[in-house]
């Protein structure tokens, strides 16, 4: 298989493991490119790319722009914060009136779960989800199983579990899905007023006890709490969040094995994991990173069809 079974990147969900698996093994190829002393290859040189940014982000946009400019596609930025959407102007008539621009990809960012899939419908365009809402975050489940893969050298019958707030997460759904069909077994821990009730019908184990989960696994992806997306309180302090769900170097130290240690970022030191634990030999938060920009080469270049 050379090509992937769908127009787009709107889920993990829509994606086959054949699919899956040709993007890392693409995204093996390109990682192998960005560590060479000339970093670019000519794959997307007519192609245009508009990175649409509805919601604030780093690392996903900078990576994403440098995943475009390494393919030496040309990159048109958008910022919502500074565009006629202030104004009232609706999403489709932003994303047209890029489009009368001539734009070949649009990788989209959104706070509302399902924009990328709505604007799939209506405009012709390759469209990538950059994450929308609580939803889905695509290229980051791609680029996190890329790294386990990498680490661990497959992903088969591996136990990850995923620590944290997955209420609020998109990183966690699209984590689940992208695991489980590379056959992961995959686990969620964390206080029950953050865990949705549905996640028992995805086929995954909930475990509430921080200790056990990590005695359980082999990989643990800790989150952050995502306050600016919780309105009311669901749990008492941070404090007490961290004193139940934290991962620091004593306890990570007393396990009866080494377990690979992931953060999707950015990490709130001292909340979610102590900066001993993300700067530790078992960590592998900044391979994410660096892996982050070669799955997203692969993703873009496999969409284009430049195959």
């Amino acid at each position: 298989m050379s090509k992937l079974s769908t127009k787009h990147l709107l889920g993990i969900k829509e994606l086959t493991a054949d699919d899956i698996n040709l993007i890392l093994a693409t995204a093996d190829s390109f990682k192998d490119v960005i560590n060479r002393p000339i970093k670019k290859v000519p794959s997307l040189r007519d192609i245009t790319i508009a990175n649409l940014f509805f919601e604030n982000s780093t690392r996903t946009k900078l990576s994403f722009e440098l995943a475009e400019k390494r393919l030496s596609a040309d990159v048109v930025n958008f910022s919502s914060s500074s565009s006629s959407v202030k104004k009232g102007e609706t999403l489709i008539d932003t994303v047209n009136n890029i489009l009368a621009m001539k734009v070949d990809m649009v990788v989209m960012r959104h706070p509302n779960p399902g924009a990328a899939v709505f604007l799939s419908k209506h405009i012709n365009a390759k469209i990538i989800n950059a994450g929308d809402g609580a939803h889905e975050h695509p290229t980051q489940a791609l680029l996190d199983a890329f790294s386990i893969k990498e680490k661990l050298g497959n992903i088969k019958g591996k136990k990850i579990v995923i620590v944290g707030d997955i209420l609020h997460s998109r990183v966690a759904l699209s984590n689940i899905f992208c695991l489980q069909k590379l056959g992961a077994e995959v686990m969620v821990c964390g206080p029950t007023t953050l865990i949705p009730k549905y996640i028992t019908s995805l086929g995954v184990k909930v475990e509430h006890n921080l200790r056990k989960a990590l005695e359980w696994c082999d990989v643990a992806n800790m989150l952050r709490i995502q306050l600016e997306r919780q309105e009311i309180k669901y749990f008492p302090s941070l404090r007490e969040y961290t004193m139940l769900f934290g991962l620091n170097k004593q306890l990570l130290d007393s396990l009866s094995k080494k377990i690979v240690i992931m953060h999707p970022g950015p990490i709130n030191r001292g909340v979610e994991i102590t900066s001993d634990v993300a700067d530790s030999d078992q960590s592998i938060i900044l391979e994410q990173v660096e892996n982050g920009v070669a799955v997203r080469m692969a993703v873009l270049f496999l969409l284009a069809g430049r195959v």
